[in-house]
């Protein structure tokens, strides 16, 4: 039996949280300062020196590196937020945007590596594509040596940004406009004679937009500073700033580690400027809007907009899913010679002669992604329960603080956490790993829980409270029933951000815990397509048997009950 007076406190907790996220970040970049100005004991670096700067300045290929990651960073975030209102202006209430968000849920189970490693067998020069018109269409006897993958402005990695991305501001900016009065608005507008794709850009778009901010500048931040991503399909000489400085870091020779700390704040500035230059694009765009907005009807949508809306989607899918199937069908090849297009034989071997190899690997993310996403998802409920019984509405500082480590690039702070780490003797640690993940998955489960949790009615608590229930009880019998969806979907979530992690995995792990990811990115850049596909379509399967079962679940536990609600709506 419950205690009706039993009331635990939870008021401790969103600090506890807090301080879980932004001790390791703001320690991390102060650990990353002090080498950078010569200071790091620990290898007998103890003067204060620039020396560290003009080292990376001296760095061959420096200023390729970053324009490089500026035109991925934009270009990927730009075209993902155009794609996402496209599709919502012009698809509002239709099946092709139900269609896509399932398929778009669908790719945002999937990590960046296994997206980046599923484009590499889809569009490099020998890969399905080229296969699948060779030689009836091209006459190509040879694999032509074409950069698909790897070219020197890093086309390949907006790809796959593109794909991912496009699919994370889909959903975040459904759960946003699930919260404003969008239908009545662009019925109205609609009746003053606008079309529906302009009565949505006027209506809906200036205030969806501001709810949305942060979403976007953590997906300009993350398109700016990618590692992950980068070793799979970006440029090699120079590669992108943050795989140039990782480099640095990985290097056997400790005095690297200086002119690296002073590489990481340059990513850091990179990141920060370009969230900068992107709001101040922001002030100008709503300037030169405001004429527009407030003029009369102009009849018919603009092309621009109806392109976005049916061509992006029709080439974001497919290339998402494509990799996905090629990478399947490479793990069961026996053989496979160009310019086929589907393999001659089929064959389990590798996976056997995978079996023992994998067995570690599949161990850690397991282990790891798990207990990060449910101590990620009893932070959450704690932050968000204690919200509730407060019934304070916590302001916008706070969204940015929980948004900061996606905010922040990982090599722009990882490396003072794992000298923090060091100093508490956690490095190399399973322990010190989670800590590292929870920097990532915690802001992604907290935001998929918070919007769910925030609109759940008040009325079943004072009704449950009325009738002698304690606080614990209600939560127990009231909420957590009631949000069973959301609550898996956000432990999913936070499973497949863990899962995909890469970074934190080599610098803090000090290699003693591979994982899936670390695993397929090393392998990335061998020639057995065969053991990577095994890898990668393991990577890409784990969270996605994470999501069917947060559908399939509360589906299966309320199936008397239709009116519990779809996790993604």
């Amino acid at each position: 039996m419950f205690d009706p007076k039993f009331r635990p406190k939870l008021h401790p907790i969103p600090r506890l949280t807090q301080a879980l996220v932004l001790a390791p970040v703001a320690a991390g970049i102060l650990g990353t300062v002090l080498p950078s100005l010569g200071w790091m004991p620990v290898i007998g670096a103890r003067d204060w020196t620039l020396a560290p700067w003009r080292l990376l300045f001296a760095l061959p290929g420096l200023e390729r590196a970053v324009l490089t990651s500026l035109t991925v960073g934009f270009l990927s975030t730009a075209l993902a937020l155009i794609l996402v209102i496209g599709l919502l202006a012009l698809a509002r209430d239709t099946l092709w945007l139900s269609a896509a968000r399932r398929t778009m849920a669908l790719l945002l189970a999937m990590p960046h590596a296994a997206v980046a490693l599923g484009l590499a067998f889809l569009l490099s020069s020998s890969g399905w594509v080229a296969r699948m018109v060779s030689p009836w269409a091209t006459g190509w006897v040879l694999p032509p040596d074409w950069p698909t993958i790897q070219d020197p402005w890093g086309f390949a990695m907006v790809a796959a940004l593109l794909v991912k991305e496009s699919a994370f501001l889909l959903l975040m900016a459904l759960a946003v406009e699930s919260s404003l009065d969008s239908v009545r608005s662009g019925a109205l507008a609609r009746s003053l004679g606008h079309a529906p794709g302009e009565a949505w850009l006027r209506t809906v778009l200036p205030r969806l937009y501001p709810r949305l901010r942060l979403p976007v500048y953590a997906v300009l931040a993350y398109g700016l500073s990618t590692v992950e991503v980068a070793l799979v399909l970006g440029p090699t000489t120079p590669p992108p700033l943050s795989v140039l400085v990782t480099r640095e870091f990985l290097d056997p020779d400790l005095s690297r580690r200086l002119p690296a700390a002073a590489g990481a704040l340059l990513q850091l500035g990179l990141v920060v400027g370009g969230i900068g230059l992107w709001a101040l694009g922001e002030r100008i765009l709503v300037r030169l809007a405001r004429p527009w907005l407030s003029a009369g009807p102009r009849g018919r949508d603009a092309p621009a907009l109806r392109l976005a809306a049916r061509l992006g989607p029709a080439l974001v899918l497919p290339l998402g899913l494509g990799g996905l199937v090629g990478m399947g069908l490479w793990s069961v090849t026996g053989q496979w010679r160009w310019p086929d297009a589907l393999p001659r034989t089929l064959s389990t071997t590798t996976w056997s002669r995978q079996a023992d190899a994998l067995a570690w690997p599949l161990a850690n993310s397991l282990s790891l992604g798990l207990a990060v996403a449910l101590f990620a998802l009893l932070l959450s409920l704690g932050c968000l329960e204690a919200e509730r019984r407060s019934g304070r509405r916590p302001g916008r500082v706070v969204d940015w603080l929980v948004y900061a480590p996606l905010l922040v690039p990982q090599v722009g702070f990882l490396f003072g956490v794992q000298i923090l780490l060091l100093a508490v003797r956690l490095d190399g640690t399973w322990i010190g790993v989670a800590w590292s993940h929870l920097l990532f998955v915690l802001p992604y489960v907290f935001l998929t829980l918070a919007g769910p949790y925030r609109r759940l009615d008040p009325r079943h608590a004072t009704v449950a409270a009325c009738l002698g229930a304690g606080p614990l009880r209600v939560f127990l019998v009231i909420v957590l029933p009631l949000l069973a969806r959301p609550i898996l979907a956000a432990l999913a979530v936070g499973f497949a951000v863990g899962l995909g992690l890469y970074l934190p995995t080599i610098l803090v792990g000090a290699g003693h815990w591979p994982t899936l990811t670390t695993e397929a990115v090393a392998l990335a850049s061998g020639a057995n397509r065969r053991i990577i596909g095994v890898y990668a379509i393991l990577q890409a399967a784990l969270p996605l048997a994470a999501f069917a079962l947060a559908v399939a679940l509360p589906a299966w536990m309320y199936r008397d009950r239709a009116g519990m609600g779809d996790p993604w709506r």
